[in-house]
């Protein structure tokens, strides 16, 4: 059977401490058949220069643009994409180098699996490994249907480690430009369209963890996983779905940012309150503020 190609899409923005060793490790897959697309959205950084001179030596397309977000730039690198499966890449994280090679050998008779995943490492920002305790390299193999990622049944899949189908990412109409925190939306969209994700039970990546990441911006990300549940209101679970998250941001930010906790509780009626609803309170009132 003829090996597919793969194009590997890395968003470039304000990650100059990190995108040489992310393109590297493109550049290093042991699979052969790679088209790697880089685009800086705006940098004001030095990303740009560094880019350019790797871009010189190793001769993949490069461009640049003023600020779009990903989910924009994500669509636009995709639409002239000439492999049949995308790996969107965060540009400040690490390729392992049989990363892809795997991941298309599993796929290759298996049209069903709409995206592949594995596990990942966690590095913080200067490359080094968090503590065991921190890690889950060991999450054995998993497939996820649309209720496995709606009622999170299972571990999620790691976005530095997926792996699309074009053709499905072309079936559900791409990344929502509406909701920039995109990995959870556009699995759904594909699950929802009776694709599977397939996770393979070993690390074909490391996740970068640090100061900048868009998790640490914690209403953000609350926002845009609200918007993201609220576009599938009509399952039966929806209501359920929601107040957990929200139950569970609650019990994090309850001894971080108690005015913004404060916000969340309100949302919750009191007959979706569970454990960690409680849990929060206790933080809430109890606990000293954490600091950051």
């Amino acid at each position: 059977m003829k090996e597919p190609v793969v194009t590997v899409i890395v968003a470039s923005y304000n990650h100059a401490s990190y995108i040489e060793q992310c393109i590297l490790s493109v550049l290093q897959q042991t699979y052969p058949h790679i088209e790697l697309l880089v685009v800086d959205d705006g940098s004001t950084d030095d990303s740009v220069q560094r880019i350019e001179r790797l871009q010189e030596q190793y001769g993949f397309d490069f461009r640049t643009q003023k600020n779009k977000g990903l989910t924009c730039t994500l669509n636009e690198a995709i639409a002239r994409a000439k492999g049949s499966l995308i790996a969107p890449f965060g540009s400040d994280d690490i390729m392992c180098p049989e990363r892809i090679a795997k991941q298309v050998a599993y796929m290759q008779d298996k049209p069903e699996v709409g995206i592949c995943a594995g596990n990942i490492e966690l590095i913080d920002s200067g490359g080094e490994l968090f503590p065991e305790a921190r890690q889950r390299r060991d999450t054995p193999f998993r497939r996820l249907d649309f209720d496995d990622v709606f009622m999170e049944r299972k571990p999620y899949p790691p976005a530095p480690t997926l792996l699309f189908r074009k053709e499905a990412l072309e079936k559900v109409g791409g990344f929502d430009p509406q909701i920039r925190l995109e990995d959870l939306l556009i699995e759904l969209k594909i699950t929802h369209a009776g694709y599977y994700i397939d996770c393979l039970g070993e690390v074909l990546a490391q996740y970068r963890k640090h100061a900048s990441n868009s998790s640490k911006n914690t209403p953000f990300m609350i926002d845009s996983i609200l918007r993201t549940y609220a576009l599938f209101a009509d399952h039966p679970q929806y209501e359920y779905v929601r107040t957990r998250f929200l139950s569970s941001m609650f019990l994090k930010c309850s001894n971080r940012d108690r005015t913004y906790a404060r916000q969340l509780l309100k949302q919750i009626p009191f007959r979706r309150w569970n454990k960690k609803t409680w849990r929060g309170l206790g933080r809430l009132f109890f606990s000293p503020l954490e600091k950051r």
